[in-house]
């Protein structure tokens, strides 16, 4: 089977400034994909791509199709959330729902409706009369009421309340997700997509850091909670990571298979947070070197 995404020797320049940098990536179908980065590192300039938003160089398809020249015959296979929902004022939640029936052949009235249930927006009421949150839910609803075959998701629950973004995750999995649909994630809260993840990609001045499925994350990182007095012994096993904790330091270490057993003679062994893992490999040189 085709990936759904494949990227090789992907470029971008906004005059002297590289906003990609040599991207080389597969995503192949039924995957659900974080691509986490900070702020200007590239993540939208790649989404645009594989949106057929914007140019770039290099090789790239999506769903086999080349997204500058095939792309209103790949937005149907296609659902973009991006991090402003922005809906007409004037209309009303039934009307805009007729309304995305007959323009999207593939969209599901009875799904938005079940996504819609848990809300409190009502078909009568218009869009101005929606707060912030709600806008973002009813657009949340009806995207995801369209049976695509990609859906990317730009920072999706933002200006949502944590409860709402817990809802939107699981229904995500449970309501919408199957083996032959993809996910692609970018968001900032990337422990509340931690459980969801089968792949993560990190992506920092427009280059790959980390392009990993969640079991190799599991086998090649590690984290070790050692006591102030065992610092420097684990200092000596070259942490790539260290942060400070109640009474010692949390260790971070990449391929350390073989050093497993030394290590946890030193203290407690631990699956790194998603958070923590971001940091090691975006920033590697803050806190090894900062002076812990």
């Amino acid at each position: 089977m085709s990936p759904v995404i494949s990227a090789r020797g992907v470029h971008k320049h906004y005059g002297k400034k590289m906003a990609l940098d040599n991207i080389n990536v597969q995503i192949d179908a039924g995957k659900v994909v974080g691509l986490i980065g900070p702020n200007g590192a590239g993540k939208t300039s790649l989404l645009k791509g594989i949106l057929g938003l914007a140019p770039v160089a290099g090789e790239l398809t999506v769903l086999g199709m080349n997204p500058q020249r095939e792309r209103v015959k790949l937005l149907e296979q296609v659902s973009f959330i991006a991090d402003t929902a922005t809906l007409p004022r004037w209309i009303k939640v039934r009307e805009l729902i007729a309304y995305t029936e007959v323009v999207h052949p593939r969209f599901s009235r009875a799904q938005c409706m079940v996504f819609l249930a848990n809300t409190d927006i009502q078909l009568n009421d218009k869009v101005q009369q929606l707060s912030k949150g709600m806008v973002t839910q009813l657009h949340l609803a009806l995207i995801m009421a369209i049976d695509s075959k990609l859906l990317v998701l730009d920072e999706p629950t933002l200006g949502l309340d944590i409860l709402y973004r817990k809802q939107f995750y699981e229904r995500l999995l449970n309501d919408y997700y199957d083996a032959q649909k993809t996910i692609v994630i970018t968001t900032h809260q990337v422990e509340e997509i931690e459980a969801i993840l089968t792949d993560l990609i990190f992506i920092n001045q427009g280059k790959l850091v980390l392009n990993s499925s969640m079991d190799e994350i599991a086998n090649t990182y590690v984290e070790l909670h050692v006591d102030a007095h065992y610092k420097e012994h684990a200092l000596a096993h070259n942490p790539i990571h260290v942060r400070n904790l109640l009474g010692g330091f949390g260790m971070l270490y990449e391929g350390a298979h073989h050093q497993r057993d030394s290590l946890a003679a030193l203290g407690r062994l631990a699956t790194p947070s998603l958070s923590d893992l971001f940091v090691a490999k975006v920033k590697p040189q803050m806190f090894v070197q900062g002076g812990v």
